[in-house]
């Protein structure tokens, strides 16, 4: 039991650092806020999702645990909600979308 928990572990660490070096090239990468917003999102869920749950199967059932079960939660309720108010604000602000012309190269 104790080898299959190391390797959800492990397995969950490990995708959840993949997905963080993705975002991070994302946000590199990206032409204009919204994409790279979009980038950043990645890193907030999936990457640091994957990072707690690593980390829960690490810990098992101890007040550790709890700690981390709050942490996923509030990074699940506030994540959205802090992307959707950024959003919001440079539209609001005038920021233009990134448009490609045909035939226009990078």
């Amino acid at each position: 039991m104790i080898e299959i928990l190391n390797l959800a572990s492990w397995v969950s660490l490990s995708l959840g650092g993949i997905f963080c070096l993705i975002g991070g090239l994302g946000l590199l990468r990206m032409p204009d806020f919204f994409t790279r917003l979009h980038a950043a999102s990645v890193i907030e869920t999936l990457g640091a999702g994957l990072l707690i749950l690593g980390m829960l199967f690490q810990s098992g059932l101890s007040l550790t645990s709890v700690k981390l079960i709050f942490i996923l939660l509030l990074i699940f309720f506030a994540s959205p909600t802090a992307t959707h108010a950024l959003a919001r604000a440079a539209k609001v602000k005038g920021i233009k979308y990134f448009h490609k012309k045909e035939g226009e190269n990078d």
